[in-house]
């Protein structure tokens, strides 16, 4: 059974143009179980930072224009009972953050909420999560590991030019309907992007290509443009550990294969 309750507080967004992102409770604050019992606000998780970057674009698209329909919509969802679920709601409200939705459903059903309020992005720390929500239509990415107590001024998504790669010997690249899913977001935030100058952005877009050499970032960079993708940065790792690079750039969204293999798991080390 899914439940969703609206958010009164804050101004719904236009569901034919928004890119609706739904992202786990636990992952925006920490819900831990011997909370059960208090009023206090909730302390901050790891995607906190994620919803003050998302926050941040929608305000300068709105500034840039207050007509702007093409904005991102935030649903949390949670599979903690009602205490937690009143809880999350006063503590969204206590930070001020611009949640449209709350969506109480089981771990059974989330793929049903995500498909029932039309999510086009689903985040989440969670690798297998992610993958089972990719192989049902619906984008999917990790979260980075951000530090919580540090405000995010720039919303910063990443792209794995090894799941990019078009398949060929050695190359799986990424299945029909995943890839389907991940263009249509993608081409989203790229025409969010052209909403804004070449500097000063709210919003940036970069892509590591770990694999492979100058050629396989150059077929990922082929892709991303003609989704309509304008990136900022592009790396070619050749072979060489993501982890310098990744602990640079510090990107909020991860795009990987969606396969939730070890590819997956290892965006989120720091």
């Amino acid at each position: 059974m899914v439940s969703t309750v609206w958010n009164t507080d804050v101004k719904q967004k236009d569901a034919d143009h928004a890119v609706v992102v739904a992202v786990a409770s636990h992952a925006v604050f920490e819900c831990g179980a011997e909370d059960l019992h208090s009023t206090e606000p909730y302390g901050r998780g790891v995607a906190f930072p994620l919803i003050q970057a998302i926050q941040k674009v929608n305000d300068s698209l709105l500034e840039e224009n207050p007509a702007e329909a093409l904005l991102f919509d935030v649903i949390l969802l949670t599979s903690h009972g009602p205490d937690h679920h009143s809880r999350i709601i006063a503590s969204t409200k206590h930070y001020g953050l611009d949640v449209g939705r709350f969506c109480l459903c089981s771990e059974e059903d989330f793929i049903e909420s995500l498909l029932s309020n039309q999510v086009k992005l689903f985040l989440s720390t969670d690798t297998h999560d992610a993958s089972k929500a990719s192989h049902r239509g619906v984008a999917s990415a990790l979260l980075y590991r951000q530090t919580a107590s540090h405000p995010s001024e720039q919303l910063r998504v990443l792209f794995s030019g090894d799941a990019l790669d078009p398949p060929g010997a050695g190359r799986p690249g990424l299945s029909q309907e995943p890839q389907a899913s991940i263009q249509q977001v993608a081409s989203l935030l790229g025409e969010m992007r052209r909403r804004f100058s070449l500097s000063g952005s709210p919003l940036s877009l970069s892509l590591v290509t770990v694999q492979g050499c100058r050629e396989t970032c150059g077929r990922a960079l082929r892709t991303l443009r003609s989704w309509g993708v304008g990136l900022d940065e592009a790396y070619s790792l050749a072979g060489a550990p993501r982890g310098p690079i990744l602990s640079l750039l510090k990107p909020h969204i991860v795009f990987t294969d969606g396969s939730g293999g070890s590819g997956q798991a290892s965006v989120q080390e720091s």
